[in-house]
């Protein structure tokens, strides 16, 4: 059995410790019950309830329109199914820019109604207010830097971030700070790998990376990605481990000609 698998529980500290010594950390995102029992029996170390429910649960082109109380939703059904991970839940958008009153009140909504263990936000010092004020009620923060889906209206683009000097310059600075200030762990999304390393190398919180190479702590990939239910999204990042949407769809498409044909239910399918 691997390091990871024997932990009962991980924390924060398992996390750190992990970083430490150097062992990989593996994350995925979970959105409902179901999913994210099969992922916790599957020894990942961090589930991630991310805003992504947005695109893929949902059918939003962004992230951006889904509320508090959806992603509230989603994190208590996936928290009454773990038993092993960490469960960080994303702070959606619109609470907690520019308002550390009620970002402190929604990761408080979070923690209590949804039992979850901690709360990511997307930024650096413009929302180091927001965080500082949320770590004071002692809730975990993830903090999430590089390419921030939240933001993609100003970015204007999915494309790889801090390829500038002045931009990876205010990464790093970011992800310094992000580590002064008592977050417990950093996602860096779609940078150039070279820089992840360095960020990672710098801080001593474990970095989580995707699409931002093999040199950080671990990695994070979005599970209906990995799984190949969604097909329309190929990042170079992205490794598709099973094609689950052509399985459902001849799955589906056996059970309709199995009704059609009276071949479902059999004798032995009735009572």
């Amino acid at each position: 059995m691997s390091v990871n698998k024997d932990v009962k529980r991980v924390t924060t500290h398992t996390l750190q410790e992990w970083k430490e010594a150097g062992v990989k950390i593996s994350m995925l995102t979970a959105y409902d019950y179901s999913m994210a029992k099969l992922i916790d029996a599957g020894g990942v170390d961090v589930i991630l309830v991310g805003d992504s429910a947005s695109n893929v649960m949902a059918g939003h082109e962004t992230t951006l329109p889904i509320t508090l109380d959806q992603m509230i939703y989603h994190a208590s059904s996936v928290v009454r199914a773990v038993k092993r991970a960490l469960v960080v839940v994303d702070l959606p958008f619109g609470y907690y820019q520019g308002n550390s009153r009620l970002a402190l009140e929604s990761a408080i909504r979070i923690m209590k109604e949804a039992g979850a263990h901690a709360v990511k936000l997307e930024g650096g010092a413009e929302i180091r207010e927001s965080i500082e004020r949320i770590l004071t009620a002692g809730i975990p923060v993830m903090g999430h830097l590089g390419l921030t889906p939240q933001s993609i209206y100003k970015f204007g683009t999915y494309t790889v971030r801090a390829k500038e000097e002045a931009e990876a310059r205010k990464l790093k600075e970011d992800a310094m700070l992000l580590e002064k200030i008592g977050c417990f762990a950093i996602v860096l999304e779609k940078i150039p790998a070279l820089l992840a390393a360095e960020v990672t190398k710098s801080i001593a919180i474990p970095v989580i990376g995707i699409g931002a190479g093999g040199s950080v702590d671990g990695q994070v990939l979005v599970s209906h990605d990995m799984l190949g239910i969604t097909t329309e999204f190929t990042p170079r990042f992205l490794r598709r481990y099973l094609n689950l949407a052509e399985a459902v769809r001849n799955a589906v498409k056996q059970y309709v000609e199995d009704v059609k044909t009276g071949n479902f239910p059999n004798e032995h399918e009735q009572y």
